[in-house]
């Protein structure tokens, strides 16, 4: 089982391979850009703690953080969407190690702000066996501070590849969630309404997530 920086190597070198220079210099300011911004930093990170949520899942039904919390660890992918090959890759990766994941007692979610209907099609097209939630206008991805909106020279981009967001996500909004990875425990007061931050993951650079292998051996070393 090839490691997820092994996967994303790959994908560099075809992006390098193919893409237009020009096209690979307007995403690579972009991060740049948002790495000075500071919005990684800025985000909630551990020990921050964060209200609740509900939202729904690829088939409609309504997943509550609260339930999830209190039966063990909740880890929250946030990723941009479908038509984002890091996202997939790093997706399909932690649902190969979906059940390690839950012999250390955590439950995996997806967040994204693409609708219901786009979520059922990724799950669907990857197999992918764990929920993935629907954020409408990134409402979640917002008390984290992850959301940033799209300069018009890249949305110019994605346009180009039919990468349109507001069809995507039915919103009206260019605004996307930075990839981040976390892990959430009840709080330590027992209350249902807020869960603490144990493990956070928040990088501008799309191109740079945490994989399983991470995840797994801070819940280890965590729980041990």
């Amino acid at each position: 089982m090839r490691s997820l920086r092994e996967i994303y190597a790959e994908r560099k070198q075809l992006i390098a391979k193919y893409v237009p220079a020009e096209i690979q210099s307007i995403h690579s300011r972009v991060v740049e850009e948002l790495r000075h911004s500071g919005i990684a930093a800025r985000a909630l990170g551990v020990g921050d703690q964060v209200q609740a949520f509900e939202l729904p899942d690829h088939t409609a039904n309504v997943v509550r953080s609260s339930d999830l919390v209190g039966s063990g660890r909740l880890i929250i992918c946030f990723f941009r969407g479908r038509w984002c090959p890091f996202c997939v890759g790093q997706l399909e990766a932690m649902d190969q190690q979906l059940r390690a994941l839950k012999d250390w007692g955590a439950s995996l979610v997806g967040v994204s702000p693409q609708s219901v209907k786009h979520s059922f099609f990724m799950a669907d097209q990857h197999r992918l066996r764990f929920p993935l939630l629907s954020d409408p206008a990134n409402q979640v991805a917002r008390q984290f501070g992850l959301v940033y909106r799209v300069p018009e020279d890249q949305q110019q981009i994605y346009r180009q590849t039919f990468v349109n967001l507001p069809a995507i996500s039915g919103e009206p909004e260019w605004d996307l969630p930075i990839p981040a990875t976390y892990v959430l425990e009840q709080a330590a007061e027992g209350r249902s309404e807020s869960h603490r931050i144990v493990y956070a993951f928040r990088n501008p650079d799309y191109t740079d997530r945490a994989g399983p292998d991470e995840v797994i051996r801070f819940l280890r070393e965590h729980l041990s």
